[in-house]
């Protein structure tokens, strides 16, 4: 049986990648914490760290086994805070993960205000985290709902899922530039301009190649000189003059001091968000905040 004390002190120096600085954070010595790493390396039969007298790094099936030992750690400590809460008599708490689209498109935080009306005792966990990630936690019973850009595979045998909305993408450009001024904007108008892409490396690493490939497929190729990790900061480099960009709708309204925004009907592109969550309802609060979750989908 795991001790969840030495997964602690695993995780612990795995980030820190040097026993002395884990030890320290752990507020322990070094030789006790060493012993308690080599007893779960011979418990389990695995190489966790490969050892040099300068450092201390993961393994591969260290690094595979870190990434598990911390989820098993996060359930344990939303298990217990779950029986103290019920130890208390309260209902419970509830982790919910998201996507930053989830925020600005109003549909988390238009369900929180309801949770809040109905239930203004309830504590709640929020996660920002990307989508595999969260559709692991609802596995672990760590997040009891999952708001995401993309579903789990439909054959998925532990959970479901539903779409909450499509926030349609629009170009946002300089206020001062020569295209502002058309109401109707073609593909051979966008192509070889200035381009500002829109992504986020860690969340997706192929988002570049996407964007790419579906303004080929709409008959523009962009020329793109510039990377922005999330819509607010590109919105920034538009206004600064730096090129075009495509933000979906929910990021543009009131736009941002010199922005001007046009629809593109022909591209067609858009934002999606989906709920995720277990099968299997552990508690009644779950179920009660999903179908509030669901209530507010729609475009946005």
């Amino acid at each position: 049986m795991l001790d969840l004390r030495q997964l602690r002190y695993f995780v612990a120096v795995a980030e820190s990648e040097h026993v002395g600085r884990a030890a320290e954070r752990l507020r322990i010595s070094q030789s006790p914490l060493s012993r308690q790493i080599a007893q779960l390396e011979k418990n389990l039969g695995l190489t966790l760290f490969e050892r040099t007298q300068q450092r201390i790094r993961l393994t591969s099936d260290g690094r595979v086994f870190l990434t598990e030992a911390r989820a098993l750690l996060r359930h344990a400590d939303r298990l217990e805070n779950l029986g103290r809460r019920l130890g208390r008599g309260e209902e419970g708490g509830l982790c919910i993960g998201y996507v930053a689209d989830a925020m600005h498109t109003g549909i988390l935080p238009t369900a929180l205000r309801t949770l809040r009306d109905q239930r203004p005792g309830i504590h709640v966990a929020l996660y920002d985290q990307e989508s595999a990630e969260q559709f692991e936690g609802l596995r672990q019973r760590s997040l009891d709902i999952a708001l995401v850009h993309t579903p789990p595979p439909g054959d998925d045998p532990d959970l479901d899922t539903a779409p909450l909305l499509q926030d349609p993408l629009l170009l946002a450009l300089p206020a001062e530039h020569p295209l502002a001024g058309q109401e109707e904007l073609t593909p051979e108008a966008l192509d070889g301009q200035q381009w500002i892409a829109v992504g986020d490396d860690a969340q997706d690493p192929a988002w570049r190649d996407a964007f790419v490939a579906s303004c080929v497929a709409s008959g523009f190729t962009p020329d793109i000189r510039l990377d922005a990790a999330d819509p607010l900061t590109a919105l920034g480099l538009v206004a600064s003059g730096l090129g075009l960009a495509l933000i979906q709708k929910s990021m543009v309204r009131g736009t941002t001091d010199g922005v001007a925004v046009r629809e593109l009907p022909w591209y067609g592109g858009s934002v999606q968000l989906w709920a995720a969550w277990h099968r299997v309802d552990l508690r009644p609060v779950v179920a009660s905040f999903r179908e509030t979750v669901l209530a507010g989908r729609g475009a946005a």
